[in-house]
């Protein structure tokens, strides 16, 4: 698979909303007991803008842990190519063992899609798409594979000029 460059996008002009995807309770055992902290899983995108974003926030409380997770997201957000109602065509994305493919889908269908998923789906703004969630369902693993495949997605232009020829023989 080629590597590409993303672009990265400043959060200031966006009307960026928030979704959380998981929280963990984990615990670190330290010499006079256990410590006890949560981490927050959250993805931030705007619908209009096609943008989206995921982020991690790690706390001794869910709402800190849930703000710092969003601060994060919002470092992190990135562009995507979609057609008004779906995406251009069918797309894997990976990352560890999660790997997730998405394909385009008619006008009516909504959004197929499990959890982690449909998250990010929904933030980027998406109304028709099919999704398959393979391999690992680890939330962090399939929220960081679906971004992988949105990254994939390529508009016309840009595939006629890496190619080096016209759009209309596409």
């Amino acid at each position: 698979m080629a590597t590409h460059l993303v672009k990265k996008v400043e959060a200031a002009g966006l009307n960026l909303k928030e979704q959380v995807v998981s929280i963990n309770r984990v615990t670190k055992v330290v010499k006079g007991g256990k410590n006890l902290s949560f981490a927050a899983l959250v993805v931030v995108g705007d619908a209009e803008k096609r943008v989206v974003g995921y982020g991690t926030g790690k706390a001794k409380e869910v709402p800190a842990a849930i703000k710092k997770g969003i601060e994060a997201a919002k470092k992190n957000l990135r562009q995507i190519n979609t057609l008004p109602t779906t995406i251009l065509h069918k797309v894997e994305g990976r990352f560890g063992a999660g790997s997730v493919m998405l394909k385009p889908a008619p006008e009516g269908t909504g959004v197929i899609a499990g959890g982690p998923v449909r998250a990010v789906i929904e933030s980027v703004g998406i109304p028709n798409i099919l999704t398959k969630n393979l391999g690992s369902r680890n939330p962090h693993n399939a929220v960081k594979a679906t971004v992988n495949a949105l990254e994939q997605l390529r508009e016309k232009a840009a595939i006629a000029d890496m190619r080096g020829i016209a759009i209309e023989k596409l």
